[in-house]
C-alpha cells in the first residue's frame, strides 16, 4: 500500500461522512497536552487590528513551530484544528493556533467585519508569530479558507520574505470561493451546518456593536450567497459577490509563482472544491499537489480513533525541511 495515497477502509469511503468526522467533536475526546499549555496572543496587526492566537511552547528541544490556520467559520477549536496540533505538538512541535478576524471569540477585537479579502493583516500575523521565534524553522498549515489564505500568504512572501518560514501546507483549499459558496448552498446539509455558525457569528458582532451593525433581515436568509450579497452591500465597498470572490480567486498567477515549498492536499470527492481547480492548474516547480481518490472535504479520516491520513503525509514534510 502507498502510504503516499489515502484509501480507507470501505466503512470511511463516503465522501460526507468524511466530511462530517473532520469537524466532529468527538476527535476532541482525551487529553490534549497542546491545549493544556496553550496562551492566549492578542497580535497588533497593523491599522489597528488585532487578531487572536493560542501560542503552545513544547517542552522537547525545538523542532519547529507550526501555525495553524482554520476555515470559514471554524477556530483555533475545531477538530481538526485541535487534533493536528495535538499530534504535531506530540511529535515536539510549538503549535500556534491562529484565529482569523471575527473566528473563536475574537469578535470584540475588531468594529469591521470579516472578509475573505483581508489579506494584509494576516500576512501580518504570520510575519509577527514568525519574528517572535526567529530562531525556529516555521510551518504553515491551512485548511479549507484558512489555506486559501495560507496560498495568498505564500505568494506574498515572493516580494516580502518571511525568512524563517520554511514550508507551506493546505488541505482543500478553495481556488474558487465564489463556486465553493455556490456547492455549499446546493448541499442541504452543507448550507445547514453554514448558516447555522455564520448566523452565530454575525449575531455576536451585532451585540457587540449594536451601532455599527443591523442584521435581522440578513438572518432570515436561507443561502449563503444572498447573505453575502447583503452584507457587501451593506458593509464593503464592493459592489457584488462576483468582484468580492474575484478578489481571491486563485486560478491564474498563484500556484505558477509561487517558489516557497508548497504542498497542497485535496480530494476528488471533496463536496465543497472542485478537483479540476487543481488539474488545470499551473504549478511551480515549488508546488507538490497531493490530489486523493477519497478525503471528502478536510476528513481523511483513516480508522475509528478518527487520526487523519494527512498528520504522517505532513510530519515526513517537516522532518526533511529540517534536514
Amino acid at each position: 500500500m502507498n502510504p503516499e495515497i489515502f484509501s480507507p477502509p470501505a466503512y470511511l469511503k463516503n465522501r460526507t461522512l468524511q466530511t462530517i468526522l473532520a469537524s466532529s467533536k468527538l476527535r476532541n475526546l482525551g487529553q490534549n497536552p497542546m491545549q493544556a499549555v496553550a496562551v492566549e496572543q492578542i497580535l497588533d496587526v497593523g491599522n489597528g487590528v488585532r487578531l487572536q492566537g493560542f501560542y503552545s511552547k513544547n517542552r522537547e528541544p525545538d523542532k519547529g513551530l507550526v501555525i495553524l490556520i482554520h476555515g470559514w467559520e471554524g477556530s483555533e477549536k475545531s477538530a481538526y484544528i485541535t487534533s493536528t496540533g495535538r499530534f504535531l505538538f506530540k511529535e515536539g512541535y510549538d503549535v500556534f493556533r491562529l484565529n482569523l478576524r471575527d473566528h473563536g471569540d475574537s469578535h470584540h477585537l475588531n468594529e469591521g467585519p470579516f472578509f475573505g479579502t483581508l489579506l494584509d493583516e494576516s500576512f501580518n500575523a504570520v510575519q509577527s508569530i514568525a519574528d517572535q521565534h526567529a530562531d525556529l524553522p516555521v510551518f504553515l498549515i491551512g485548511f479549507s479558507m484558512g489555506g486559501n489564505f495560507a496560498i495568498r500568504i505564500a505568494h506574498c512572501c515572493q516580494e516580502h520574505p518571511i525568512s524563517n518560514l520554511s514550508q507551506v501546507f493546505c488541505v482543500n483549499p478553495p481556488l474558487d470561493p465564489m463556486q465553493a459558496t455556490l456547492n455549499i448552498d446546493a448541499t442541504i446539509m452543507l448550507k445547514s451546518y453554514f448558516l447555522k455558525k455564520w448566523r452565530r457569528s454575525l449575531l455576536k458582532k451585532q451585540v457587540l456593536y449594536p451601532r455599527v451593525y443591523d442584521i435581522a433581515d440578513v438572518l432570515k436568509e436561507d443561502n449563503c450567497w444572498t447573505m453575502t450579497e447583503i452584507l457587501l452591500n451593506r458593509y464593503s465597498n464592493y459592489r457584488d459577490p462576483a468582484v468580492y470572490f474575484g478578489e481571491y480567486t486563485l486560478k491564474e498567477g498563484y500556484l505558477d509563482s509561487i517558489d516557497l515549498p508548497l504542498t497542497i492536499i485535496t480530494a476528488e470527492d471533496d463536496p465543497i472544491i472542485s478537483v479540476d481547480d487543481f488539474k488545470n492548474a499551473d504549478l511551480s516547480p515549488s508546488v507538490e499537489l497531493a490530489i486523493q481518490p477519497f478525503g471528502g472535504h478536510c476528513g481523511y479520516i483513516e480508522n475509528l480513533r478518527l487520526t487523519a491520513w494527512y498528520w504522517p503525509f505532513i510530519l515526513k514534510r517537516l522532518r526533511c525541511a529540517a534536514v
